[in-house]
C-alpha cells in the first residue's frame, strides 16, 4: 500500500461529495489510504487548530459525520482517516499536499458566490499545493467543438512541443495505466500563422498547414517515445490540432475520465507559484475532472 494518502477536501456541498467519490476511487486504484479533511473557516485573526479522528471515532464535526455515514458501507478495502481543521481553507488546503499522493476537491464549495465557476479554494490548491491537485467539476458542463473519439475510457494530456512538461506526461501515462484507458495527447499549433510584411499589412500565407500539423505531431510523438517504451500496454495517440491549446483540451474533455495539465515553473521575473492561462481556462471550462501537476521539487 502507498503510504501517502489521497486527500479529499469536503465541506458538505454536493460538489465536495462528488470529489469525495472520485478520491475514494483514486485511493483504491493506488492502494493508498484516504484522508477526508474538513476545514472549518475561522476569522482572520484566529489561530488554526487540528482535530484528528480515527475511522470509527466521533469527531464532533457534522460534515465528517455525514461523510462517515456515506462511506460506511463502501470502504472495507480502504483505510480511511477523518481530519477536522479550523483555519482559512485557501491557506490550509494547499499545505496538505506536502505529504499527499493527490489532493481532490470540488469545483466550488458552500462558500463564495454562486456565479463563480471555480472557487477560490480550488484556485489556491491547484496553484500552490506540492502534490497533484484534481478538481472535479459539476456534471453537465457543455464544451464546444467536441472532437470525435473512440468509445472507451480515455485520459487526455496537453503537451507544448516547444516546452514539454515531463511531470504532466508521466502522471498522465501512470493514470491511463491504472484505468486501463487510452491516452490522448493533445498538441496545439497556432493557425492561421500571421506574418507582417509592412506596418499595418499582413503578408500572404506561405506556410502549408499540413506540414505544420505533421511537424507538430512528429515532435509530440518523439516526446512520448520514452513513456511508450516504459508502459507499452498504454495506447497513446498524439493529436495535432490547430488553434489555442486551452480550446483543444476543453473540447477533448468531453467524456474523458481525466484531463491532465501542468503548472508553470517559477521564473526569475515571477518567483511566486502561478498557473498559466491554459491551465486556468481548462479548470474553468473542462467537462471532466482536471489534474494540475506541479513541477518536480527541484524545479519548484
Amino acid at each position: 500500500m502507498s503510504t501517502a494518502p489521497v486527500i479529499a477536501a469536503v465541506d458538505g456541498s454536493d460538489d465536495s461529495l462528488r470529489a469525495l467519490d472520485w478520491a475514494l476511487d483514486a485511493a483504491r486504484r493506488r492502494d493508498a489510504p484516504l484522508r477526508v479533511v474538513h476545514v472549518r473557516q475561522y476569522a482572520a485573526w484566529g489561530q488554526p487548530d487540528v482535530m484528528v479522528a480515527g475511522e470509527h471515532e466521533e469527531a464532533g464535526d457534522p460534515v465528517l459525520d455525514e461523510v462517515r455515514d456515506r462511506l460506511a458501507a463502501d470502504t472495507a478495502d480502504v483505510a480511511v482517516e477523518y481530519v477536522a481543521m479550523e483555519g482559512a481553507p485557501s491557506a490550509l488546503l494547499p499545505e496538505l499536499g506536502a505529504d499527499a499522493e493527490l489532493l481532490v476537491l470540488g469545483s466550488r464549495g458552500r462558500g463564495g458566490f454562486a456565479s463563480l465557476i471555480l472557487g477560490s479554494n480550488g484556485v489556491a490548491a491547484a496553484r500552490d499545493a506540492r502534490c497533484p491537485v484534481v478538481v472535479v467539476p459539476r456534471p453537465g458542463r457543455e464544451v464546444p467543438d467536441v472532437l470525435p473519439v473512440t468509445p472507451g475510457p480515455r485520459v487526455v494530456v496537453g503537451v507544448d512541443v516547444d516546452s514539454p512538461d515531463e511531470a504532466a506526461l508521466a502522471f498522465a501515462f501512470a493514470e491511463a495505466a491504472r484505468r486501463g484507458a487510452r491516452l490522448q495527447v493533445v498538441a496545439a499549433y497556432p493557425w492561421p500563422v500571421r506574418f507582417w510584411a509592412t506596418a499595418g499589412e499582413l503578408a500572404p500565407q506561405t506556410v502549408d498547414q499540413g506540414e505544420v500539423e505533421q511537424e507538430t505531431r512528429t515532435l509530440a510523438e518523439g516526446f512520448l517515445a520514452r513513456y511508450v517504451k516504459e508502459q507499452p500496454h498504454v495506447a497513446a495517440e498524439a493529436l495535432a490540432l490547430p488553434g489555442d491549446a486551452a480550446g483543444a483540451l476543453v473540447a477533448a474533455s468531453q467524456d474523458a475520465e481525466l484531463v491532465v495539465v501542468g503548472r508553470h515553473r517559477r521564473r526569475l521575473s515571477a518567483p511566486a507559484r502561478m498557473m498559466g492561462s491554459v491551465t486556468q481556462a481548462v479548470l474553468l471550462h473542462a467537462a471532466s475532472p482536471v489534474a494540475v501537476i506541479p513541477p518536480p521539487p527541484e524545479e519548484s
